[in-house]
């Protein structure tokens, strides 16, 4: 008897422990889009969204704009290419593409098109047109607007780090390229440092 009563405590502190160790405690506390939030360190949100802010500006600050729009009347019609993730890490570049177009369409300085896949959608819905839809409302092959410009990219990292402490380092380039002749007519570079410190666990 003395025995049992012995194990009893034990065996409910085992029974609290597993059942604190059952399934994982999670707390989500909801915060603006826009907040800065840097918690391993890698490319983020905010990344994609400052570069492509400062990035835009000083593309359409420089003479390119200028002497096209001189020399033919109207506003110049860009496309954005792919843009290369060439660091290690996991970067949703479709993200840092669409932060890049917004801020093109919203200056008013530039035309836009769609980019490739959707332009070959486009064109399906046309043609399907041109075989079911009424004289009336169908839309034309052969009308599109050609881009004057595309702009390319890549983002590189370098990655330094001694025992807990890291350096990430990220180095973004953008061209602006004429299509008709290839001339490169802008050039753009961005570079972001981090330090992260990984904390030691306490026991």
């Amino acid at each position: 008897m003395k025995k049992k009563l012995f194990y009893l405590p034990v065996f409910c502190a085992l029974i609290v422990f597993l059942g604190g160790c059952g399934g994982p405690s999670v707390n989500v506390t909801r915060t603006e889009a826009d907040t800065v939030t840097d918690l391993s360190g890698n490319w983020n949100d905010t990344d994609s969204r400052v570069v492509s802010e400062e990035m835009i500006t000083d593309c359409l600050s420089r003479p390119w704009l200028g002497e096209f729009t001189g020399k033919n009347g109207k506003k110049p019609v860009v496309i954005v290419s792919n843009i290369r993730n060439k660091t290690t890490e996991h970067i949703a570049t479709q993200t840092f593409i669409n932060d890049l177009q917004r801020e093109l369409i919203n200056s008013g300085k530039v035309s836009f098109v769609a980019e490739k896949d959707i332009r070959e959608a486009l064109r399906d819905e046309k043609y399907d047109q041109s075989m079911n839809a009424s004289a009336e409302t169908m839309k034309e092959m052969g009308r599109e607007v050609g881009a004057d410009f595309m702009l390319f990219g890549s983002i590189n990292s370098i990655i330094d780090q001694i025992d807990r402490t890291k350096a990430k380092f990220y180095q973004i380039d953008l061209e602006l390229i004429a299509i008709e002749t290839n001339e490169k007519v802008w050039i753009g570079q961005k570079k972001i440092k981090k330090i992260v410190e990984r904390k030691k666990y306490r026991f």
